[in-house]
């Protein structure tokens, strides 16, 4: 009851910002996500026993989301890339800490703000309709992928991350995606080859399900059961968004390669 409460709670709030408000609004929401998503970023890290430079990447993780609608995000990565190994000189550690501390700081950049660079620039660049159907599309998956799961799950998808995920559960998750796109897509794009629209659903659902894959083999490395408890029933933001972040990157290529950016 808990967690469809705080989803009936947190879903009218960001369909309706993306819908009914200008663009600028959902640019505000993703930099709201940004900072939660950052600061659970943060735990995981120091799980890992690791120290992210804190201000550098957060700074060019915001600039990266700012950049996106304007083709900027390559450039920002590769300002950031200097700036965090500078960074690196003035601390004072040492050795395999130094790796350690300096990858932890790239991964949140491409991890979770050039997902929301993306997403913004989808919003955009090409409209509400599109984020919409992205957003909908893997929330019909996860949903077939956990009541299929609880019908027919038997053989686990990942024990070692994810010992609830079974293989069953995904391929409900893949069919319901590939049909969700398949009869919605037309609606937002017009008229799209039939093979496009399948591929397209199922590359989503598959990266999102890697993308939850990936969130829990962090959580699990860092000795976490949820990346926070933000949301009652949910965990934290990490925990809901981690398909989108997989899954948002991919759509946004899609996109470009068949020329629906403006």
């Amino acid at each position: 009851m808990v967690r469809v409460i705080s989803a009936l709670t947190i879903l009218p709030v960001v369909i309706g910002t993306i819908w009914f408000l200008p663009a600028w609004a959902t640019f505000v929401l993703a930099q709201m996500v940004l900072l939660l998503s950052f600061r659970e970023y943060m735990v995981l890290a120091r799980g890992f026993g690791a120290a992210p430079y804190r201000l550098v990447t957060l700074v060019v993780m915001v600039a990266t989301v700012t950049a996106a609608p304007q083709d900027l995000m390559g450039l920002i990565l590769m300002v950031g890339m200097l700036a965090l190994g500078v960074t690196s000189l003035m601390t004072a550690r040492s050795g395999g800490q130094v790796l350690l501390d300096v990858s932890a700081s790239v991964l949140p950049l491409l991890y979770i703000g050039v997902p929301l660079g993306t997403f913004v620039a989808l919003r955009i660049s090409v409209g509400r309709e599109a984020v919409l159907l992205l957003l909908a599309t893997i929330v019909v998956s996860d949903t077939a992928q956990y009541y299929g799961g609880r019908w027919l799950g038997r053989t686990p998808l990942a024990p070692v991350v994810s010992p609830k995920k079974t293989r069953e559960g995904a391929l409900f998750g893949v069919g319901a995606g590939m049909a969700f796109m398949l009869a919605c897509a037309p609606r937002v794009f017009g008229s799209s080859p039939v093979f496009d629209r399948v591929v397209l659903g199922a590359v989503i659902v598959v990266l999102g399900i890697a993308g939850d894959l990936f969130e829990s083999q962090l959580k699990r490395g860092a000795g976490l059961k949820d990346s926070s408890s933000l949301i009652p029933g949910h965990g934290g933001i990490l925990d809901r968004l981690d398909s989108l972040f997989f899954a948002a990157p991919a759509f946004y290529l899609y996109l470009r390669l068949v020329g629906e950016f403006e």
